[in-house]
């Protein structure tokens, strides 16, 4: 007689998700850290005194066959521009907003940018036409980045690019059952809804 044995491993295809929903949440995964009065913000990096470059040089650490591991803003202007998004973490969504009352996607990067005398178009598909269309392995922290999330071949969303880690982007944006929350093009939704990339900061 044979005795099969099957053994069942209760493992999970699905990728966790990389969204982070509060401003306490992203200081604790060591993108965003900020005073006790709000005044100092800074998006952190792994750099070292040896290893710092000139401002508005790229900061690259590679792994040990030389891979870029990741890329995070050195450029002064998109640190404080990435911050201060940052601080909206939390806020609730609201179709025109651009407050701390609430705000749409666009909102936020239109009022982001504004803060910084960076004049955008209010709507998303306006501001994909607005600035140089990149390839996404040119993109950089400050970018903005856009979705087609209606089923539809028209953009209606965009984010601002945080981070890059090897092949994942992450970004700022407000979604519209969370608010604003940083999020990944890891995540299978906006990997499959992911439009293009456009530079707006010189």
């Amino acid at each position: 007689m044979l005795v099969f044995i099957v053994i069942i491993s209760n493992g999970s295809c699905k990728t966790q998700s990389n969204i982070i929903t509060s401003k306490k949440e992203a200081k604790e995964k060591g993108i965003y850290s900020y005073s006790e009065d709000g005044r100092t913000k800074t998006v952190k990096s792994n750099r070292t005194k040896s290893s710092e470059k000139r401002e508005n040089e790229e900061i690259v650490d590679k792994d040990d066959k030389g891979r870029k591991l990741e890329k995070r803003a050195t450029n002064s202007l998109a640190n404080k521009i990435i911050n201060d998004a940052l601080d909206n973490l939390g806020v609730k969504y609201r179709t025109g907003g651009t407050t701390k009352t609430g705000m749409d996607c666009s909102g936020l990067v239109f009022s982001t940018y504004g803060n910084y005398d960076i004049s955008l178009p209010r709507t998303s598909i306006d501001m994909s036409r607005h600035g140089q269309k990149i390839k996404k392995n040119e993109a950089q922290p400050g970018d903005l980045i856009f979705f087609k999330t209606n089923g539809r071949s028209v953009i209606n969303h965009v984010g601002i690019i945080t981070e890059i880690v090897n092949d994942e982007i992450k970004f700022i944006h407000s979604s519209t059952k969370r608010g604003v929350i940083v999020s990944s093009t890891l995540d299978a939704y906006y990997s499959k809804t992911f439009a293009q990339i456009n530079r707006v900061l010189e």
